[in-house]
């Protein structure tokens, strides 16, 4: 199979180019090398590489930053999917993409299932969506991978960032009221592995079992790497951080369980074996 990668550097995409690159041929394409704003360059591109297969796992993630920069939020978000979309149709490519647990506004109280009705609450979760509904919109040949808490070996995530802080504080501050799973990217990208080898196309939850909150996440952390560091939680409210975010954003794999009998580990597992390599 060809698969055209996009946000090929990024953490999800590194992962993503790795694994998949032992059975399929990969074209990867970061931003430095296909603007997905610009739709000229997308149908050309697309049009050239003649995929049978787009994997679009780049996104504009900060969720802060997004606040105060709305229009590029919606830019790369929303647009940028819609172009893929538009050359995937005009292609006859299928394509994957990736979106995120912050469609949810976290009022539930139980585990988000795909027919639960998203209700964002920020810049970032807003974008995500109307890149998730452009997409519908646009093709039907396609897998929408909602995922959540991502950390792995390459790029930015909450697993360095206790680690960093834990060789320069003694005592770190972790937000104990959002509660979500984390989710290892060698995790999700056995499903994406697993998902195009099919026609079972919709939208999907993919994230690790069990759920914890940041403060957890981080004593779990410091645990596993044999760090001595203090852990204090505070609230949401006294992080006081621009963007809003949902409370509670577990996501339950209820459709990769109809649909393929498919289970994946829980999260603590999951940490275990990023530590371990």
């Amino acid at each position: 199979m060809k698969i055209l990668l996009i946000g090929a550097n990024g953490q999800l995409g590194f992962d993503v180019s790795k694994m998949l690159s032992q059975k399929h041929e990969v074209i990867k394409r970061d931003k430095r090398d296909l603007d997905i704003t610009n739709l000229t360059d997308v149908l050309e591109q697309v049009k050239q590489i003649k995929p049978d297969m787009i994997i679009n796992s780049a996104a504009y993630t900060d969720v802060d930053s997004c606040e105060n920069n709305v229009d590029l939020a919606y830019k790369v978000n929303a647009l940028g999917v819609r172009n893929l979309a538009v050359a995937a149709y005009e292609n006859r490519s299928r394509i994957l993409h990736i979106s995120t647990d912050f469609v949810f506004d976290g009022e539930k109280k139980e585990p988000y299932i795909e027919f639960d009705r998203p209700n964002p609450l920020s810049i970032y979760g807003k974008s995500k969506w109307a890149g998730e509904v452009m997409l519908k919109e646009i093709c039907q040949r396609y897998y929408i991978l909602r995922t959540a808490w991502l950390y792995g070996e390459n790029g930015r995530n909450f697993v360095k960032t206790m680690l960093r802080l834990a060789e320069e504080k003694d005592a770190v501050k972790v937000v104990d009221d959002q509660i979500g799973s984390p989710t290892y990217t060698k995790d999700l990208v056995q499903v994406i592995e697993m998902i195009i080898e099919t026609e079972a196309y919709g939208t999907y939850h993919v994230s690790n079992d069990g759920q914890c909150s940041w403060y957890e996440f981080a004593k779990k952390i410091f645990e596993l790497a044999g760090k001595d560091v203090q852990v204090l939680p505070i609230t949401t409210e006294e992080l006081a951080r621009p963007a809003k975010r949902p409370k509670y954003s577990v996501l339950k794999n209820f459709m990769l369980e109809l649909q393929f009998d498919y289970y994946i580990r829980h999260w603590e597992e999951a940490l275990k074996e990023y530590f371990r390599k």
